[in-house]
C-alpha cells in the first residue's frame, strides 16, 4: 500500500489505473446512440485535418445516328466541380483528486471508472445529437432536417381525413411508405432506389402490431416487407431502421420518415477521429485530469435526391 501526498508522487499509480479506465470507456457499448444504424459512418481522413474535400463530374452529350463517313462524331463533354466539409472536435474530460488515488491504493482498488463512462456517455449523447439533428454552433443540419431534401405530407387518407398512423389502417401506412419511396425513384428519373426506411419508434410499434385488412393474422410490418417497391423491383430486402429524432423532425412537431439508400455517396456521418482517452496528466498539486475526445463533421448529404421526408405520421 502507497500513501501519495502529492499528485506527482501518484504519477506510476494514476498512469497504470488510466490504462484500466480506457480499456473500459472502449468496452463499453452505447446502443441507445445509435447512429451508425441510421446513418453510414465515415472515418476516412486525417483525424486532425480542417476539413474534407471531394469532386464531382457530370457528364452532357449523347450518342446520334451517323454515316459511314461521317466526320463530325458527337462528343461527350464533363464538367467536373468540388465540395469541402469542415470538421470540429468534441471532448469531455474528469479529474481525480487525491482523496480517490490514496482510497484507491489504501483499498487496492481500481480507480472508479463511473467518471470517465460518464464523459465517455455524453460524447456519444453529443455524437448522436449532431448526427440526427445537427449542430447550430457550426450552422450544420442533421440526418433528420438536411437542407435539400424534399419533405412532403403523406396522404390524408385516414379516419376524418387524418395523415396521422394512429387513424389509418395498416395498408394504408404501407401505402404511405410506398409512395415515399416511389418519391426517390421519380425524383431522379428512375435512377435512385431508396433502399431504407426510417422511422419514430411508435411508428414501428404501429406497423408491427396493427393487422391488416385482408389478413387479420398479418401485421403491417410483414405486408410492409414482402409488398414494398424496392424489394419489388430489385428482389432485395427493405431496411427499416429506427431512429428516436424523427419522432418530432417534421415541420410542425410531428412524426417524420425518411426513404432513403444507405449509402456515404448519399449521406455520410463524418467521424476521421474516433473516440480517444487522453492519457492521463498532473492537474496542479492534488489532482490528475484526463478527458475523450473525437473529431466530426457532422452530417453530409451529398445526393439529396436520393432521400425524400414523409411527414405528418405521428402527431405533434
Amino acid at each position: 500500500m502507497d500513501i501519495f501526498t502529492d499528485a506527482q508522487a501518484a504519477q506510476g499509480f494514476v498512469l497504470e489505473q488510466g490504462r484500466n479506465v480506457e480499456a473500459t470507456v472502449y468496452r463499453k457499448r452505447y446502443p441507445t446512440y445509435n447512429y451508425a444504424d441510421v446513418v453510414p459512418v465515415v472515418t476516412e481522413g486525417a483525424p486532425w485535418a480542417i476539413g474534407t474535400q471531394f469532386f464531382t463530374v457530370d457528364t452532357t452529350g449523347q450518342a446520334k445516328i451517323i454515316s459511314g463517313a461521317a466526320s463530325d462524331l458527337p462528343f461527350v463533354s464533363a464538367t467536373q466541380d468540388t465540395g469541402s466539409h469542415d470538421f470540429w472536435m468534441i471532448g469531455a474530460g474528469w479529474e481525480w483528486t487525491m482523496e480517490e488515488i490514496n482510497q484507491a491504493s489504501l483499498y487496492r482498488t481500481n480507480l472508479t471508472a463511473t467518471k470517465p463512462i460518464e464523459a465517455s456517455d455524453s460524447v456519444e449523447r453529443l455524437l448522436y445529437n449532431t448526427a440526427m439533428t445537427g449542430e447550430t454552433l457550426k450552422n450544420a443540419t442533421g440526418f433528420v432536417n438536411a437542407s435539400g431534401v424534399t419533405a412532403t405530407d403523406v396522404a390524408a387518407s385516414g379516419t376524418g381525413s387524418s395523415k396521422f398512423w394512429t387513424a389509418k389502417t395498416g395498408d394504408l401506412m404501407v401505402d404511405d411508405v410506398n409512395d415515399l419511396l416511389s418519391t426517390v425513384r421519380e425524383s431522379t428519373g428512375e435512377v435512385e432506389y431508396a433502399d431504407t426506411i426510417a422511422l419514430p419508434p411508435a411508428a414501428f410499434r404501429l406497423l408491427a402490431t396493427t393487422r391488416v385488412d385482408t389478413d387479420k393474422n398479418k401485421s403491417a410490418l410483414t405486408l410492409l416487407q414482402e409488398s414494398n417497391i424496392y424489394t419489388a423491383e430489385t428482389g432485395q430486402p427493405l431496411k427499416i431502421v429506427q431512429c428516436r429524432a424523427l419522432a418530432t423532425a417534421s415541420g410542425d412537431g410531428g412524426g417524420r420518415m425518411v426513404a432513403y439508400r444507405f449509402d456515404p455517396e448519399v449521406v455520410r456521418f463524418h467521424l476521421p477521429m474516433p473516440k480517444t482517452v487522453l492519457t492521463p496528466r498532473q492537474k496542479g498539486l492534488m489532482a490528475w485530469e484526463s478527458g475523450v475526445i473525437t473529431r466530426t463533421g457532422g452530417v453530409e448529404v451529398r445526393l439529396p435526391g436520393a432521400m425524400a421526408y414523409g411527414d405528418e405520421i405521428l402527431a405533434p
